[in-house]
């Protein structure tokens, strides 16, 4: 049981959450009021869209954490970005900008003195500057090509002074901007898998059935006029539960799994007189190499199966795939 102190902390925790919440989404749905008249994410688009270099975020505090977010989401959705500490900017980090490059700055009040100091070279260069601020009259608002209002009428803080609504309306118009990058850029699915190779989605659409295939003596397969027996000792030795049988081309012309082997016990008595090719099942699946792993997946769920064969464009056997080799490799 809670100590009845504890239920009134925990009321007021409730309490402000919710409170909190509410003014950060009053704040964000203020700013797409803002942008039913304002044109200025256009023009920042426009700017951005016209770089031949990178986009350059840069922030200090609580700003400089947004804006390596941003910085993050604008590379991961193909367009070249990279976050600079303005500080460090000061001290040699600049020579990282070109003038083929555009430069968004972002600080709630337009007046910090970081960013100001190094703002005046950014000019000179060339590089386009963006400005991210809550403040429309601030120094760096009026020496911007483009401004971003990003103002909320008060923080979610209860002193008003923790950058909170401000610091999620900045986050929430960055994402805006990545995703109107991304679709002007034609960013699809299969550059969004390169630049993330790691994550779920990389592996589902870069990894080929070549990949996770399992080849040369790996194989399971034996000729179509060999016993049964064979064919189980094939079975054993490979592990994959099945075995290819192929002509004399290296053809597949059929499979047999353990699966087929468990229905036969059940009907057939002698096996002595019974060669793999009364009992196969004839024209398997097969999938290519060069095909996408997930492709297989989709094969293997439709008909139920947990093997396919891998055949190269003149139809020779060239591998084999088990639903366990999928799972090792985080297809599934």
């Amino acid at each position: 049981m809670l100590k009845a102190f504890d239920k009134n902390l925990t009321q007021r925790a409730m309490q402000l959450a919710r409170e909190t919440l509410e003014i950060e989404a009053d704040a964000i749905r203020a700013l797409h009021a803002r942008l039913e008249t304002d044109d200025s994410v256009g023009q920042a688009v426009g700017l951005l869209m016209e770089c031949g270099g990178r986009v350059v975020v840069s922030g200090m505090g609580k700003s400089g954490h947004i804006a390596r977010k941003i910085a993050a989401t604008l590379a991961s959705t193909g367009t070249p970005a990279m976050f600079v500490h303005p500080g460090e900017a000061a001290h040699g980090d600049l020579g990282m900008v070109t003038a083929q490059d555009a430069f968004i700055a972002i600080s709630n009040s337009g007046e910090t003195a970081e960013l100001m100091s190094i703002l005046p070279i950014i000019k000179r260069m060339g590089a386009p500057l963006i400005a991210m601020t809550g403040n429309p009259q601030s120094s760096l608002a009026l020496l911007a090509d483009v401004h971003l209002d990003v103002s909320v009428a008060k923080e979610a803080c209860p002193l008003n002074l923790a950058p909170t609504a401000s610091t999620t309306v900045t986050l929430a118009l960055g994402d805006a901007l990545a995703v109107a990058l991304l679709d002007a850029h034609g960013f699809k699915e299969e550059d969004f898998a390169r630049s993330h190779p790691g994550g779920a989605l990389g592996r589902r659409l870069l990894t080929h059935v070549r990949d996770v295939m399992r080849s040369g003596d790996a194989v399971p397969k034996v000729s179509a006029d060999v016993s049964l027996s064979v064919a189980l000792l094939e079975i054993t030795q490979k592990g994959m539960g099945m075995t290819a049988i192929v002509d004399e081309a290296q053809r597949p012309i059929g499979v047999f799994t353990d699966g087929d082997l468990r229905r036969l016990i059940e009907r057939v008595q002698d096996f002595t007189r019974i060669t793999i090719r009364d009992v196969m099942h004839a024209d398997p699946r097969c999938v290519g190499p060069d095909q996408l792993a997930v492709d297989a997946v989709a094969i293997m769920e439709e008909f139920r199966i947990n093997q396919m064969l891998v055949v190269d464009t003149d139809g020779k056997l060239v591998g084999a795939l088990h639903i366990h080799d999928l799972t090792r490799a985080k297809v599934i």
